[in-house]
């Protein structure tokens, strides 16, 4: 079931793309358009974390070597 999209301003762009998939995504009348914003959408979150975890690398370690020598903090009061 499609979900319907906010509304949004669209630019009309050229993309090229595998023409077996599109031709079995207009067989299956999927929207090619909502397809491709979904997996960018997708692809584009990737990317966001993937540079937030290179952004925040060393203050992870950081707290993760903190917690090997320190433990969890207020372990102590822990009931699991």
């Amino acid at each position: 079931m499609n979900k319907p999209m906010p509304s949004v301003r669209r630019k009309a762009t050229n993309i090229s793309l595998d023409s077996g998939l599109l031709e079995e995504a207009r067989a299956l009348q999927i929207n090619i358009s909502r397809a491709c914003e979904r997996g960018l959408a997708d692809q584009i979150a990737e990317a966001r974390e993937q540079q937030w975890r290179a952004d925040n690398a060393d203050a992870l370690a950081s707290s993760n070597r903190h917690v090997e020598d320190q433990g969890v903090p207020l372990a102590g009061f822990r009931r699991f």
